[in-house]
């Protein structure tokens, strides 16, 4: 038995039929690659191979009416990899858009807590084109976990072997009533105390952002309402090797020139719309703190901060400079802060107060009545510099799909393997039905940034 952390349990709170809160992997694959060819049998075989060894895939949530604090994983003693695998066939004619456009209807089911929370839907097309969309609730990865689980199924040579995964040593089976009551308790006795310690920790450091936007302050858009369960998706693939001449032409970071360019495809994306808004784009920015939590104990270790999208600006050098120096700032600030005074918070939030807090939000369309918080979420994954092979078949694409909440519908994340920077773009579809304008806006950007670079 492995208790959820506070922040785990908050994306199973917070989700609802509309807000759906799992993570999404695009992989295109060239099956050729794969010992004797690809076929769904083989993949099927390996995979089984795989999710064997792999305690992630096989655990599930259990959560008695007597449990008093976050569910708990426990081993799914019935798995069954016929509901967690999927065979699909793309329509005709098989080009990105018909992938882009299944991939939604993907993204927009919601997945069933009676089981292990993933899914694989292995995608045919014509012409041996092979695709597979990986879904993952986020109460059980962030991205950075996410990543490393893609890795764990895939590995640096067609035939690598299935990984030896360390035993976790947790218990197996149900755990008992007693014990359920037991730690219940023992988390609803620490809670005061806990949260006593927390509160001048967060009044005196996480409320001077100096330098970064303040929530509520970001300018309306269209892509900023109520939501549905219904999503749109396209993707794009940049060169790595061109985001770092830009970045050492600036002298600035990789994430610097890939918010720059985000930025520069969202300016002519709202061109294109006839909504350009005088002031700049605020997007809330998901940073990962593994490296610097205490906890030992949660699958999501992630804090975020808001950064300015200086989509105002027409000049792409000028852009570059903005952004070097808010992300300077709004680092400072981050690292400023506890890497865990997020999940501290999380791990005291009453969860039937949240879940109902966000069905009325939905309910009453709230997200369009107040000032706007953030119009977006951007994030940025570091992959492997080197090729992949899923389960035998080279990656030839990688596209992270994050979530959209009520007020921000659409996610852009971008993850770099193989010399390549994959952008998978999701967003609420009543709000924003074709996303293919900003995806095709993202070579362009880049290419604006390179024209301009010094030297």
């Amino acid at each position: 038995m492995q208790r959820l952390s506070g922040l785990d349990a908050s994306f199973l709170c917070l989700e609802t039929p509309s807000q759906l809160l799992h993570v999404c992997g695009l992989l295109t694959l060239d099956g050729t690659t794969m010992p004797g060819g690809y076929s769904f049998p083989e993949f099927e075989r390996r995979l089984a191979e795989r999710v064997a060894v792999i305690p992630a895939f096989r655990r599930k949530l259990h959560n008695p009416l007597w449990n008093l604090s976050h569910p708990v994983w426990v081993e799914d003693e019935d798995f069954d990899l016929d509901n967690h695998l999927h065979r699909v066939g793309l329509p005709a004619p098989g080009g990105d858009r018909e992938l882009a456009e299944l991939c939604a209807h993907l993204a927009g089911q919601q997945l069933d807590r009676a089981h292990p929370l993933w899914q694989c839907s292995v995608i045919e097309g014509p012409e041996d084109r092979v695709a597979v969309l990986i879904k993952m609730h986020h109460a059980s990865v962030d991205g950075v976990g996410g990543a490393s689980l893609i890795t764990y199924l895939a590995g640096f040579a067609p035939d690598a072997p299935v990984p030896e995964i360390p035993d976790a040593g947790h218990d197996t089976g149900l755990p008992t009533r007693v014990r359920m009551l037991w730690e219940s308790a023992d988390v609803l006795l620490r809670r005061p105390a806990e949260i006593a310690r927390l509160l001048p920790r967060w009044l005196g450091k996480a409320l001077h952002g100096k330098g970064m936007p303040v929530p509520f302050t970001a300018p309306r858009t269209s892509l900023n309402g109520t939501i549905t369960g219904h999503r749109s998706v396209a993707f794009a693939q940049l060169e790595l090797a061109e985001v770092k001449r830009v970045k050492n032409a600036f002298g600035v970071t990789v994430n610097d020139v890939v918010l720059a360019l985000v930025s520069g495809a969202l300016r002519q994306f709202l061109l294109g719309r006839g909504e350009l808004p005088e002031d700049p784009l605020v997007g809330t920015v998901p940073v990962s703190v593994h490296e610097r939590t205490e906890r030992d104990r949660g699958s999501n270790r992630v804090s975020a901060f808001f950064v300015s999208l200086p989509t105002h600006l027409a000049d792409p050098a000028a852009r570059v400079f903005f952004l070097a120096e808010a992300n300077r700032l709004a680092k400072d600030h981050h690292h400023d802060i506890s890497a865990d005074l997020l999940a501290d918070w999380a791990q005291f939030s009453p969860a039937a107060v949240f879940g109902l807090g966000v069905r009325a939000y939905s309910a009453l369309r709230l997200a369009e009545r107040h000032p706007v918080v953030h119009n977006l979420i951007v994030s940025n994954v570091p992959g492997p510099p080197m090729p992949l092979y899923l389960l035998g078949a080279r990656v030839t694409g990688l596209y992270p799909l994050g979530p959209v909440f009520h007020g921000a519908g659409l996610n852009v994340t971008v993850l770099s393997c193989d010399g390549k920077i994959g952008v998978g773009l999701l967003g609420a579809k009543e709000l924003v039905k074709d996303l293919w304008p900003l995806a095709d806006a993202l070579p362009e950007a880049l290419r604006e940034l390179l024209v301009a670079t010094p030297g």
